[in-house]
This record gives structure tokens, C-alpha cells and sequence, in this order.
């Protein structure tokens, strides 16, 4: 008996008088407002919003957002991924309350969050994007879904992008992504329901996550879905007509944390790819562009399919190979940007304090850390990660592995930071900025400081070991040191070919592409900017 029914009864009675005036103390239980739950994550918009889109033709919506205190304390987090998150958040909440339901904002953890929204409220659902994210929001996320089966609430996970959880066939990915990203991008819900029940909420903490020392964000990118369509358009119009030699779209941030959905800008770029107007450059450029699309879903595929890829090398036999003689000092140089290599340092203060550097520097970072020091990966993973305004977890670690040669199926990217030096910046103009301890430095020393003879030094306010470092280590001798140990690594150890083939087989791309393609995507080169 329902509590309608059992309504209807007790008012006959007491009408009759078959029930006596004890009725009227009877409480009936009042009826909870059923909602369904949108669990925003790393999808801030409103647009092209698959779960956002269902809830909303199902009934009344909640849009929640939990601000996760023990993520927050995680190495690969930091207060420039919360600065960049806070500022789309405002946005969002802003954009949901002109609809008529404002953002539910709450701190803790999810399944505490869980617990308090179905005390108050008759959960229909559970809405979100499936997260391809590190280990704790893997785990995280099994444990919402056991709250989910133990409470009787459904919990819809929709695809945010080209990437396909329990794939089980490599060989058909690209077709999978491929009619993914053509259909049709969803519209944005017209109106909410406001919520008639009350609800206390979290305000949105200033600061989370590490803090680089010495930080500053002026240069770092700024959040929001405004500042996202702004640069799609600037970089349809004009901005991406030099996209092969730059690499720098400036939308990676946005799209890691879905101010934009990657298909919207699919949709974007092949309709601009569509107009007559375009020249052959800026259309090969373009078609580079959607060539860095796929790959963006690739990489994170393979972190989807396995997640240990964020702690483990891929292959095992590469397991002990740098571990234990992990040099904290080399580290600490590295991280602050004191090599003692000018691009390696320049590189390393531009990340710290503008939260971007191109494709090929952060190559040549992560390959200098691996070969050269000879770290192992992930303390090195960790610090990149909270420096990357748009470190993307999928992307980040299999990239991570590929310039340290864990993976065993890439060639080993051994990066001369002269060479890199001469051909990247040869007038030093990048290095002047970022070092200022070198501003002055003739042209001829600009790239190796450290063989100006001492007179030039003084003359030109430069001691190499008092005002610049001496280089850390002898790079040409590293590297044959690294050579070595991955030449006995694979004498000793024949099956290192049977499990990079077994690697191959289930993380490999099966996609052929145009040479001209080929070239934007695999060897991209890059012109340094200072921010």
C-alpha cells in the first residue's frame, strides 16, 4: 500500500467515523523530490553534454560537482589545475542558473556527497561522462558504483570522446572513434526545474594542490567555456595556419577539462576544412590539426585500457632498470630548471610559470630526466603533471613511458640538448628570456655557456658555477651510458620481443595515414614562444 492509498483511507474513516480522533495525529511521511543527479567531472559545459542532455528529459535535474579533498593531495595535482577548474566552474554555475538551477557545489568525497543528496532527495539517477583519469578516480569510481548497486540507483556513464571502455578488438578503434565523432553534437537543455528542496552547499576553496614554488599565473591559460570558443574561433580564422611548425592550438587545456568537447571541435574544423575559401596551406595545416585529434583519443585509450600505465612500466622487463639509482640532486636541478643546459632550463622555467611548452620540449624534458639523469619516469610524470595547465592523465603517462623507453615498441628518443639548442633557438631569444642570468651572453657561448673563457664571463656578468651552473652531467657520455644499459637490458632478456609484440597487438594504432599527415604528427617541430 502506497502512501496515496493509505491517505485516501484514513480520510474515508474519519469521514464515517469508523476511525476514532486518534487519527488525527497521524504524520503521513512527506514525499521526497525526485531528481536525477549530473555529476560533472572533467566536462564543464552545458553543450554536447550526453548525460546533462538525458537527465534533463527524465525530470528534475541536480548538476553536481564534488570538490575531492583527497585528490587534491595527490603528486599529480596542483593549484594551477584547481585555478584553471574553479574559473570554468563559475562560469558553469552561472550558465546552469540563468536555466533555473544553479550548480550544487559540495566538498569531501563523492560517496559522503552521495549519502547526504538521498536523505534529503529520491535519487532517480546517476549521470556523467565515463573518466579515463589516474588511479584514484579509477578506484573512486568503483566504489560510486557499488554505492549505486547497493542503493538501487542507476548510474549512466556516456563516452565523452573517442575513447571506448572494454575494447576489445584494437582493429576496429579507428572506425569506433571515427562514427563517434561524426554524429551529431547534442543541444544544450533549454530550462531546468529549479529544486524545491533546500540544500546546504560548499563554497569553491581559493587554492588546491601543490603550489610550484615561486608560481606565477599570470601567464596561465584561463578557464571557462567563453575563453574556449574564443580560441577555436581565433585558431580556425587565422591562428592555425602555422599549426605543423607551432603544434600549439591552445585548446588542449579546454579540452581536458571539457570546456569544449573534442567533437564539437571536430565538427568546427571539418566544417571550416569545407570552406572554399581556405588555400592549400591552411587546409594542410587544418588536416594536421584533425590528425592531433586522433591521436589525443589513441593515447588515452591505451591509459583506459590499462591503468597501470600511470605506475608501472608498460613492459616488465624494463621493471628495476632505473629505480634504484633514482640521484635526488640531478632531480632537484632538473625540476628547477639548474642543468646547467640552456633549453633545458629555459624550457623548464617557461613551463613553471606559464603552464605550456610545445610537443617537442616536453619530449626533449621527459627524454633528458630519463637518458641523461637516468630517473626513472614517475617523479619526474608527477612534477610535469602539476606544471601542464592541461595535463591530461591518458596523454600524459603513455607519452611519459614513450620518451623514457619503457614501452618497447618506439625507437628511444635521445635528444641532444645542444643540437636541439642551435636548431629551436638559434639567436637565443627564448633562452635570453627565460634566463635572465644569461641575457648577455655573446651569441657564440649562448647555446654552452660554460666555454666562454673567464675573462668573458666577467666581462659580461656571467660565472658559470656561481651565476649559471656548470652542466650537471657530460650529455654525450649519458646518453652511450643509456645506450648501454638498454643494449645488455635486451641481451638479457629475450622475451623483451615476444611482450612488446604482445604490447603492440593490444595498445598499437592500426590507423594508416597520409605522409603529409605522418610527418605533423609524429616529428612535430616546434618554434619556442616566451608565453
Amino acid at each position: 500500500m502506497d502512501v496515496f492509498q493509505l491517505s485516501c483511507i484514513l480520510i474515508a474513516g474519519c469521514l464515517t467515523g469508523r476511525i476514532t480522533t486518534r487519527c488525527t495525529s497521524y504524520t503521513i511521511p512527506a514525499m521526497k523530490e525526485r531528481i536525477h543527479i549530473v555529476w560533472f567531472k572533467r566536462d564543464l559545459r552545458i553543450h554536447d553534454h550526453a548525460p546533462l542532455h538525458v537527465a534533463a528529459r527524465r525530470g528534475k535535474v541536480l548538476p553536481l560537482y564534488v570538490v575531492e579533498a583527497d585528490y587534491w593531495q595527490l603528486p599529480d595535482a596542483s593549484a594551477r589545475h584547481w585555478r584553471f577548474i574553479r574559473q570554468s566552474l563559475h562560469e558553469l554555475n552561472t550558465t546552469l542558473s540563468r536555466l533555473g538551477q544553479p550548480l550544487v557545489k559540495m566538498q569531501g568525497d563523492m560517496l559522503t556527497a552521495l549519502d547526504t543528496l538521498r536523505e534529503r532527495f529520491d535519487i532517480a539517477g546517476l549521470y556523467s561522462h565515463q573518466e579515463s583519469g589516474n588511479l584514484w578516480t579509477f578506484a573512486r569510481d568503483r566504489q560510486v558504483a557499488q554505492w549505486c548497486a547497493q542503493h538501487g540507483v542507476e548510474w549512466q556513464e556516456f563516452q565523452p570522446y573517442g575513447v571506448f571502455r572494454h575494447l576489445q578488438d584494437q582493429g576496429s578503434w579507428a572506425d569506433k572513434r571515427e562514427h563517434f565523432m561524426t554524429q551529431e553534437r547534442l543541444p544544450a537543455p533549454a530550462r531546468f526545474a529549479p529544486l524545491q528542496t533546500r540544500i546546504a552547499q560548499s563554497g569553491l576553496p581559493d587554492s588546491l594542490g601543490s603550489v610550484l614554488e615561486n608560481e606565477e599565473n599570470r601567464h596561465c591559460q584561463s578557464g571557462g567555456r567563453n575563453q574556449a570558443l574564443m580560441l577555436l574561433g581565433s585558431f580556425m580564422r587565422e591562428r592555425g595556419q602555422h599549426y605543423p611548425q607551432e603544434m600549439s592550438s591552445r585548446l588542449s587545456p579546454h579540452l581536458a577539462y571539457g570546456t569544449l568537447s573534442l567533437r564539437e571541435v571536430t565538427h568546427k574544423l571539418r566544417n571550416t576544412l569545407e570552406s572554399a575559401e581556405l588555400d592549400a596551406n591552411r587546409k594542410r595545416s587544418l588536416r594536421a590539426f584533425d590528425t592531433r585529434l586522433h591521436w589525443h583519443c589513441h593515447f588515452i585509450q591505451k591509459l583506459e585500457t590499462g591503468p597501470r600505465f600511470e605506475t608501472d612500466n608498460m613492459l616488465a622487463v624494463f621493471d628495476g632498470l632505473r629505480e634504484n639509482d633514482f640521484n635526488p640532486a640531478y632531480f632537484e636541478a632538473w625540476r628547477n630548471g639548474t642543468t646547467g643546459f640552456p633549453l633545458i632550463d629555459a624550457s623548464m622555467r617557461s613551463l613553471r610559470q606559464t603552464g605550456w611548452i610545445n610537443f617537442r620540449m616536453r619530449a626533449m624534458l621527459m627524454s633528458f630526466a630519463a637518458h641523461q639523469l637516468w630517473l626513472h619516469w614517475t617523479k619526474p610524470a608527477w612534477h610535469l603533471a602539476q606544471c601542464f595547465t592541461d595535463y591530461e592523465p591518458g596523454i600524459h603517462y603513455p607519452q611519459v613511458q614513450m620518451q623514457s623507453g619503457t614501452t618497447g615498441i618506439n625507437a628511444l628518443r635521445l635528444y641532444n640538448p645542444i643540437k636541439q639548442s642551435h636548431d629551436q633557438d638559434p639567436q637565443g631569444v627564448f633562452i635570453r628570456h627565460w634566463l635572465p642570468e644569461l641575457a648577455d651572453t655573446p651569441a657564440e657561448y649562448i647555446h654552452t655557456p660554460w666555454l666562454m673563457p673567464y675573462s668573458v664571463q666577467k666581462q659580461y656578468g656571467c660565472v658559470i658555477g656561481v651565476d649559471y651552473p656548470e652542466p650537471i652531467v657530460d650529455h654525450m657520455a649519458a646518453v652511450r651510458q643509456a645506450r648501454a644499459k638498454f643494449s645488455e637490458l635486451r641481451r638479457h632478456h629475450p622475451e623483451l620481443r615476444e611482450q612488446a609484440q604482445a604490447l603492440n597487438e593490444k595498445h598499437g594504432s592500426r590507423k594508416k595515414q597520409p605522409k603529409h599527415q605522418l610527418a605533423a604528427s609524429e616529428d612535430p617541430s616546434s618554434q619556442l614562444k616566451l608565453f
